[in-house]
């Protein structure tokens, strides 16, 4: 019998994000500082165990639709085969996704589409290989691209490329990297640069707005927006471009927030329920696994972490906060 995630908002949480790692390959220069950080030592990560019975938990008593696993970067997850074949067995049977940075794709994509994987997001910012050694500080730009290619060959689709534009750096790429997505059968998502940085640089007169996105697009392409009604609780706004079937998305989580229809809930990877990417609170659900605690204790835990979400994020007040964890932390 599920009992639903639900806040003081009445907003139903059906999408759980679950970390498998803090880790990552890649030193974006809007997540982390060239030297990496201070990763999560291996006893207070979740095992393969506890991950599986939290989605089991998630799925079976709290009506989560949906699961993405994420990082730091998912692919290094030694046994991320296993959970996802051991969570595609759950009934009933969540849609299962992975946002990853590509690099380790091209050998593992069969092996997730048989695990049971349903689709990839790949975050690719550049089409230049000298622009992504300049914003990951790593020469990886062309197993991306293999990932990527490998990712549809498998069928993990539609296969979504998420996108950050950095002023002065790629923001000059959003026409030429939506004209290479159509070409080649992707759906790309432009995101605005949130502040979750370890470094805790992010400068809101630093980012590429939506709307300088969509003006740049317009001026190459005809974007016509979905029907109203059509996005749901999807966090990405959609446009129809040169009238369709192709579309192209913005994530404006900062210049127009959507949390009026959020339905996430976020797993760490040790453990902590976040009721919000920028929430400055955790609950502990892995010190109740840990100490015997039953299948509907951690629910209710779980349930209660969720009552208690506020109605936004916080962005738009002038004394916001950004979050202590960054997003190779929390999950993206």
């Amino acid at each position: 019998m599920t009992s639903a995630l639900i806040d003081t908002y009445d907003r139903v949480a059906t999408d759980l994000r679950v970390s498998l790692t803090d880790r990552c390959n890649l030193r974006c220069t809007y997540c982390m500082p060239e030297e990496g950080l201070q990763w999560l030592a291996k006893p207070d990560l979740l095992t393969d165990d506890e991950i599986v019975r939290m989605v089991r938990i998630a799925v079976t008593e709290l009506g989560v639709r949906e699961v993405r696993f994420t990082g730091g970067e998912p692919l290094l997850r030694p046994g991320l085969v296993g959970i996802v074949e051991r969570c595609a067995a759950l009934l009933p049977r969540p849609r299962l996704s992975l946002t990853t940075n590509g690099i380790g794709l091209r050998r593992t994509a069969a092996a997730l589409r048989d695990a049971g994987l349903d689709r990839v997001n790949v975050s690719l910012d550049t089409l230049r290989p000298e622009v992504f050694h300049t914003l990951t500080r790593r020469d990886r730009h062309h197993d991306v691209i293999a990932g990527l290619d490998a990712a549809a060959a498998a069928g993990l689709t539609p296969v979504k490329i998420n996108t950050v534009l950095m002023r002065g750096v790629n923001d000059d790429e959003a026409p030429d990297l939506l004209r290479w997505a159509l070409d080649h059968g992707y759906e790309l998502r432009f995101i605005e640069q949130m502040p979750l940085d370890a470094q805790h640089g992010w400068q809101r007169t630093d980012m590429v707005t939506a709307e300088e996105i969509l003006t740049t697009l317009s001026a190459r392409f005809s974007l016509t927006p979905e029907s109203e009604g059509s996005r749901g609780s999807a966090p990405a706004e959609r446009w129809l471009v040169d009238g369709g079937p192709a579309r192209v998305g913005v994530i404006a989580s900062v210049t127009r927030p959507f949390c009026r229809a959020c339905d996430r809930t976020r797993l760490t990877a040790d453990g902590q329920v976040r009721n919000c990417l920028f929430a400055r609170e955790e609950s502990d659900l892995r010190g109740a696994l840990r100490s015997g605690a039953a299948d509907a204790e951690v629910a209710a835990l779980w349930r209660t972490a969720m009552w208690g979400k506020k109605a936004g994020s916080g962005l738009d007040d002038p004394a916001f906060l950004q979050p202590e964890r960054p997003m190779s932390a929390i999950g993206g």
